[in-house]
């Protein structure tokens, strides 16, 4: 089996110190299997990416010395993909007229992300007077067998989730008329054979409904390791919302070295980042490949 991987950011702000780790991760791991390494742009929430962020990500991923060994595929270009998934989906899917205040109100608990797990309100129909704002997958009931996702991530070791009480069934079409993330990296990555996911820890439990959706389109479940995020002074994850800064791209050894210590790995003094590559390389191999 040839080793698939990917990069998938969000172009919602250029690549900072948090970003950088992921894509060196994914990055790394391809190498060291000697498998091939894709970029995907996943701009499907198209409101919250910026014109031009895109093509900053990826002149930033070239000036750091990584080259996708493909075509960069864009969500925004693949919505017929995910319409024909969902119509796949049809048996499993209903609509929702709930409003985020009233899940708020009516939860039945918080998930790890902080979301609300959403009681299923809507799912013997929509009650009088309502019309439908997003479309949701039933999950199985609670205490089903199929309802609970067991995996072996490669970093974070046994993961088990209960989809019914620790997220319930959870959107696929939003109320805003855009695909749901967790629909369009399913299909994304069945479409482009990826056989390795290697991404942020703050995905993790997002990988459950993930899986999910993968047994019922009978896709490929690929292998998963979830690397740990980095955090500012608060303990928040660097985003663009927590005011994490750009790299600085004039200074790639320094930032490249930066992002392989928080990975736990010794790269020595690189002369160039080829040299650099070289080293994490075989760093990341003997430890992880």
């Amino acid at each position: 089996m040839t080793y698939i991987g990917r990069f998938a950011p969000s172009p919602t702000g250029p690549l900072h110190r948090g970003s950088l780790v992921a894509a060196m991760a994914s990055y790394l791991d391809a190498r060291a299997h000697h498998g091939h390494w894709l970029v995907r742009i996943e701009d499907i929430d198209e409101p919250r990416c910026p014109p031009g962020t895109a093509e900053q990500i990826l002149a930033m991923l070239a000036a750091f010395g990584m080259q996708p060994d493909g075509e960069v595929v864009w969500q925004s270009r693949r919505k017929h993909l995910y319409e024909e998934a969902f119509t796949q989906l049809a048996p499993w899917v209903y609509p929702c007229g709930c409003t985020r205040r009233e899940i708020a109100d009516s939860r039945i608990g918080i998930a790890a992300d902080g979301a609300a797990v959403y009681p299923g309100t809507c799912r013997h129909g929509l009650a009088a007077g309502k019309t439908a704002r997003a479309f949701r997958v039933r999950v199985p009931a609670s205490g089903d067998a199929d309802g609970t996702i067991i995996f072996e991530d490669r970093w974070m070791g046994a993961v088990s989730q209960q989809l019914a009480t620790e997220v319930g069934d959870f959107v696929l079409k939003r109320a805003d008329g855009f695909w749901a993330y967790q629909l369009a990296v399913v299909v994304d990555d069945a479409d482009q054979g990826i056989t390795h996911i290697v991404r942020g820890a703050d995905l993790l439990d997002s990988t459950p409904r993930q899986i999910y959706l993968q047994r019922l389109l009978r896709k490929t479940t690929p292998s998963y390791m979830h690397v740990p995020v980095v955090t500012n002074d608060a303990g928040e994850k660097l985003s663009k919302q927590t005011g994490a800064l750009a790299l600085n791209v004039n200074e790639p050894l320094a930032e490249l070295a930066a992002a392989a210590r928080f990975l736990g790995l010794e790269t020595g003094t690189p002369q160039s980042v080829a040299q650099f590559w070289q080293e994490a390389v075989a760093a990341w191999g003997a430890r992880h490949a």
